[in-house]
Parts: C-alpha cells; structure tokens; sequence
C-alpha cells in the first residue's frame, strides 16, 4: 500500500512538472500566436466602447511592432515603412468609422527562417458594423514577419497577398 502511495506522489509530481515547464516556458510557436491574439484584442471594438478603452487599446498596439514596420496593401494603396505611432494612429482612423468591429486570424502557418524570426502565413477576417447600419465583412490571406528584440516577438512587415477571383 505505501509503495502505490508513492507511486502516485511521484506521477503526480512528474505531472506537475510537465505543466509548469509548458506554462512557464512556452515555446517560440506559442510566443508568436500570443502576438496575433494581442493584436486581435486591441484591433477589435466592441459597441458602445468608451473614448478611454479605446485609447488604451490604440497605446497598447503600439507595443506590438518593431520601430519601422512595413506595410505592403497594394489594392488599399497603403504600402510603405511605418513607425509604431504612426500605425496606431492609422488604426484608431480606421476604426472610428465603426460601431462594432472585430478582427480574427485562422490557419496560421509558422516558419522559423532564421533564428529571431518569424514568418506567417495566415487568413484575416475583419467584420463589423459601421456607424451607418452597414455591414463589413473581408477576407485577406496575409504574408507577416516577426522579429524577436530583446525576448519580444514584434510585427515588422504585413503583406496582403493578391489572390486570384473567379
């Protein structure tokens, strides 16, 4: 009877390492999503958001993106370097015509190409509301980098990649 006592201290000790270690020490994959969900979170607004969240969230987003940020949109006529302010700006311009909006990333495909960074390929889909009453919902399969700067993963380039309609 002691021995299964042990037996079952000792797996769940085994266990609870297992947790700590993946909790604690998550790995570079996971580090990377963690940005594309802050993103998700400060981009999206919810109806009836007050002027002091959403100046929290526009701060908030600077902190995403490494100093100069490239941002290629051809069919927006949106491509050039940005700096983080400069974006957050353009993000609280482009949220304000919205009552509601919500942005959401799937299929996202990882590759690590060089040590400290990273390369995504993945869907976006921005829906919402307008003031207006009128609905918005887009598509764009999307191209990103993340550089990691001192432990950080940030946003260094966005590329709305062209796809091909029937």
């Amino acid at each position: 009877m002691v021995k299964i006592r042990y037996v079952v201290i000792a797996a769940a000790m085994v266990i609870l390492g297992i947790w700590v270690a993946v909790y604690l020490f998550p790995s570079e994959e996971k580090k990377v999503k963690k940005q594309f969900h802050l993103l998700k979170k400060w981009a999206s607004k919810d109806s009836g958001e007050n002027p002091f969240t959403m100046a929290q969230k526009i701060k908030n987003i600077t902190a995403l993106f490494d100093s100069n940020c490239e941002m290629i949109a051809n069919q927006y006529s949106f491509s050039g370097s940005y700096t983080p302010e400069e974006l957050s700006g353009y993000t609280a311009r482009a949220r304000l015509p919205f009552s509601q909006l919500s942005l959401n990333f799937y299929d996202l495909k990882m590759a690590f190409p060089e040590k400290r960074m990273a390369k995504v390929s993945l869907t976006a889909r921005i829906t919402g509301k307008l003031n207006t009453g009128e609905d918005v919902d887009e598509t764009h399969e999307l191209e990103v980098l993340l550089k990691k700067i001192e432990k950080r993963w940030l946003f260094s380039k966005f590329e709305v990649v062209e796809v091909l309609k029937k």
